[in-house]
């Protein structure tokens, strides 16, 4: 009878992918809290195709440290912060494609735009967003120290950049 269910046409056996199994409490988190996931990064990124990338990325970020997340203890705060990191940095990387389409201070988009990642990244979430060091640290996985030093060079970078514009505002 088995042998039937897997023959296909002309009794040649048909090809059976195996699909790894997810660990079993993985996929508990997965459908207690995609809802909740997806809602959260749809509320952020304003669009359905985002929102659904940022929590498939952090879906996947969380397997693949998922070992060091069952050790760790608080599963569910350690996986919000992946969710949350995904989310805002989904949300940076639309912000920063869609800055230097502004016309407006388009000096001002340019040099942001010229920054390294992590240096854009510091700008945007300690001038335009108010968040606190401490805050971005935790986004961005890294110490104080490193976002202040981010933002330090990030700002040498915008005075090179545009030097009369900055002299002007300090």
């Amino acid at each position: 009878m088995t042998d039937d269910a897997r023959a296909g046409r002309n009794g040649r056996p048909v090809a059976t992918t195996a699909v790894l199994p997810f660990p079993l409490d993985f996929e508990a988190l997965y459908l207690r809290n995609h809802e909740d996931y997806h809602g959260f990064a749809l509320a952020i990124l304003m669009d359905q195709q985002s929102a659904e990338d940022a929590v498939h990325r952090a879906f996947y970020e969380i397997l693949h440290h998922w070992p060091a997340l069952l050790a760790d203890g608080n599963v569910h705060q350690q996986t919000w912060a992946i969710l949350r990191r995904t989310v805002i940095s989904e949300r940076l990387i639309n912000y920063r494609d869609n800055l230097a389409e502004l016309t407006e201070d388009s000096d001002v988009a340019r040099a942001l735009c010229a920054l390294p990642p992590r240096q854009f990244d510091v700008m945007v979430l300690r001038y335009l967003c108010h968040c606190a060091t401490d805050d971005i640290a935790w986004y961005l996985g890294v110490t104080a120290s490193t976002v202040d030093y981010h933002g330090r060079r990030a700002k040498q970078r915008l005075e090179q950049a545009m030097p009369a514009r900055i002299r002007r505002s300090t």
